[in-house]
């Protein structure tokens, strides 16, 4: 059954949250929540050390944290780039050094799994090896 608008922006903007609080516990310094352009939305935008990190946030209550990594394809991908270049440009960002995040959150039992993918696509969307 699919959730509702309402309670798929409720469970995304817990899912977010959650991931904000896992990667603050990791060192990085939350810097803006969802940046939104007529191309594309990010999630979180942080720092890690030099690096300005944009982050797409994935949530599902069943399946596997591979099940919800797969939620992003190269388009969505290409319009989270398009979204972060927004951002940095806005910021005078665009010479530090940028990378893509992918946060895989499974909601499936007491304790959420988190899963953190560093370098998860390239600025043109594609995956990174």
């Amino acid at each position: 059954m699919t959730a509702r608008p309402g309670e798929r922006r409720r469970r995304g903007g817990e899912a977010e949250a959650l991931a904000a609080r896992h990667l603050e516990g990791l060192g990085y310094r939350i810097l803006a929540r969802n940046h939104l352009t007529r191309r594309g939305e990010v999630d979180l935008i942080c720092r890690e050390g030099e690096a300005i990190v944009f982050v797409e946030v994935r949530s599902r209550s069943a399946g596997t944290i591979g099940d919800v990594l797969e939620t992003v394809d190269r388009a969505k991908a290409r319009r989270v780039v398009a979204a972060a270049v927004d951002w940095a440009a806005r910021h005078r960002a665009l010479d530090a050094p940028l990378r893509f995040d992918v946060v895989a959150i499974l909601l499936d039992g007491a304790a959420p799994t988190v899963e953190v993918v560093r370098d998860a696509f390239d600025a043109r969307g594609r995956p990174t090896p």
